[in-house]
């Protein structure tokens, strides 16, 4: 389940799972009782689970290796098991908040983000919620920080790139590609639901690629990014690009190590995609306005989207290009390369 918007298909339980226990790349994991590997139509399975909080909280992800080196992850939830202590208390919680009452606003309009949690999920009580939140993020955080660490070593420039399906970011990212290549070591991690066509679509400029399936996960957390880092190996200076499952709410709040989000926005999407989806506009230092060649056949203002954006995050950098025609593209590369000189 996604701490921001209650997606996906793991159940919230008040009885957690059994402790478990491996060691990955120097970690503390944890191990089915049923580990297992094999082979099937020569694809590799690994089965393991990321690391713990705490022996109430266990966040249960399930990796698939496949022939490529890309990575399909399953990832299951359950909510803290509370003591008898809190039981009595709990009880008492989930009959009055379980179900949140939204706030009514002008013209009776329901606002369901006005609670402790800024979320509602039906049968979760805030305070759950709460918990469940700190506890994932406060995991994946912790996580974040140790790839942050390994990408700095290597002086490399890591980038989120975050934005709505459809936005151009695969087409802008391999046009990116192209040019850096020839100077730079570049490697892909490519986030999606399902399929490897991006991933594909990268490695045919021969970069090399991670595609990272997430089933019916809505953002990249760090362990993905961690397992699939290990996986690419690349430990020279250079360029890691990040491409987030397509969504404009969750990826905000999960930090992957990155150096900065960048957060794509095309001109067929409006400009008040940023008054709409705050969090990420606000979390992202720099937005690209891409498919400004579309200009005259839509209806939207470049300068409103601008001072939208900075309505949520004053520092926020804009760059308005096109990966169609080149437009704006060496303003892009130029703020690329700059950011990389200041980590070497």
């Amino acid at each position: 389940m996604c701490n921001v918007c209650g997606c996906g298909d793991s159940r919230v339980e008040g009885v957690a799972h059994g402790d478990h226990h491996h060691d990955h790349h120097g970690h503390s994991h944890h191990e089915h009782d049923h580990h297992h590997e094999h082979h099937h139509n020569g694809h590799h399975h690994d089965h393991s689970q990321a690391q713990q909080v705490s022996n109430e909280q266990p966040v249960v992800i399930h990796h698939h290796y496949h022939h490529q080196g890309d990575v399909h992850h399953h990832v299951h939830y359950t909510l803290p098991a509370t003591s008898h202590h809190d039981q009595s208390h709990s009880h008492h919680d989930h009959h009055e908040h379980s179900h949140h009452q939204p706030e009514t606003m002008a013209k009776g309009d329901l606002h369901y983000g006005k609670g402790e949690a800024e979320v509602h999920v039906a049968g979760v009580s805030q305070r759950q919620l709460l918990t469940l939140e700190m506890d994932i993020l406060g995991n994946n955080n912790k996580l974040a920080e140790h790839n942050r660490e390994h990408f700095e070593a290597n002086k490399q420039l890591v980038l989120n790139l975050v934005s709505s399906p459809g936005s151009g970011k695969t087409t802008l990212l391999t046009e990116t590609l192209m040019q850096l290549k020839p100077q730079f070591p570049c490697a892909v991690i490519e986030g999606d639901q399902q399929t490897s066509n991006d991933a594909d679509r990268i490695r045919a400029t021969e970069v090399p690629a991670i595609q990272v399936n997430t089933g019916k996960g809505c953002h990249l957390d760090a362990q993905m990014v961690h397992d699939a880092y290990h996986q690419l190996a690349m430990n020279e200076p250079g360029f890691l690009f990040i491409e987030n499952v397509g969504n404009l709410v969750c990826p905000a709040s999960f930090d992957l190590g990155e150096a900065c989000k960048v957060a794509i926005l095309s001109v067929t999407e409006g400009e008040d995609k940023p008054l709409k989806y705050p969090n990420m506009f606000a979390a992202a230092d720099l937005m690209l306005i891409n498919k400004v060649d579309l200009l005259p056949y839509v209806d939207i203002n470049i300068e409103d989207c601008i001072a939208s954006a900075r309505k949520v995050n004053p520092n926020i950098q804009v760059i308005k290009l096109s990966a169609k025609t080149g437009e704006g593209m060496e303003a892009w590369l130029n703020w690329l390369t700059e950011q990389l000189q200041q980590r070497q």
